[in-house]
């Protein structure tokens, strides 16, 4: 699936923290609102264990929602949910699953993206706990719940009905669970320009720049694009293809 394949409408994006997605998946999704796809983001905790300055914390919390938006006009995104759960302590619970699901059921994307909810061993840095849940919530969200219509009927009742997502899209993979790779030369730029925005997170942001570029490189050789190519990888789970058999 290349991010401007026929029959992708809609997207709903997932993270823990602002930044994520940029960090991520920002030149896929780049490439997708280019395409005319409509793509919406929720971060699910508000951020308040980010930056490096002692003091207030609701202020860093309104800060990175701020750069969130910010990054996301960059990249064409202007749908934007905010969960609020406290930095550090999300949990895979039913409160946030039924958040999830309902948001889900909302939108109808044909893709859902998020974190991986398995460890990366390799790099033990991308698996903050509160990404190791935010993939495990949304994973759980679209398989059963979002369209199973006896879990969480409440949200029926408020004319939330079932809904199957066709696809779940995972940034931040260990490496043996990548199967997909995205040449993002053509929005590279753009992802980079979006990070940047997340300022209050990165001391270096030169350093930061070149250790980004330099990894987006290594997964576009790692896949055998083209020399100089850039590249976001995924691990690509069909939930409801015309490959899956249905049920639960």
């Amino acid at each position: 699936m290349e991010p401007s394949v026929p029959g992708v409408k809609r997207v709903l994006a997932f993270a823990a923290h602002p930044d994520d997605i940029d960090f991520g998946a920002a030149g896929t999704v780049a490439a997708w609102t280019a395409a005319g796809v409509e793509v919406s983001y929720c971060v699910m905790t508000s951020g308040d264990a980010g930056g490096f300055e002692a003091g207030d914390r609701d202020g860093i919390s309104g800060l990175r929602r701020s750069e969130q938006r910010a990054a996301a006009e960059l990249v064409g995104v202007r749908d934007l949910h905010f969960l609020g759960e406290r930095d550090g302590f999300l949990a895979v619970t039913p409160e946030v699953v039924e958040k999830v699901v309902a948001l889900i059921r909302r939108v109808r994307p044909d893709v859902v993206l998020s974190m991986h909810p398995e460890r990366n061993w390799e790099r033990i840095q991308a698996s903050h706990p509160d990404h190791l849940a935010c993939g495990e919530i949304v994973t759980r969200a679209v398989y059963p719940a979002a369209e199973n219509p006896f879990a969480f009927p409440q949200l029926a009742e408020q004319g939330l009905q079932a809904y199957k997502v066709p696809w779940l899209w995972f940034y931040g993979a260990p490496r043996e669970r990548e199967n997909h790779a995205v040449d993002i030369s053509a929005t590279v730029e753009q992802k980079l320009a979006a990070i940047r925005i997340h300022a209050s997170q990165h001391p270096d942001l030169a350093g930061m720049e070149t250790a980004v570029r330099s990894m987006l490189r290594d997964n576009a050789r790692r896949f055998g694009l083209p020399n100089g190519a850039s590249a976001e990888v995924f691990h690509v789970v069909g939930v409801n293809t015309e490959q899956t058999i249905a049920g639960f």
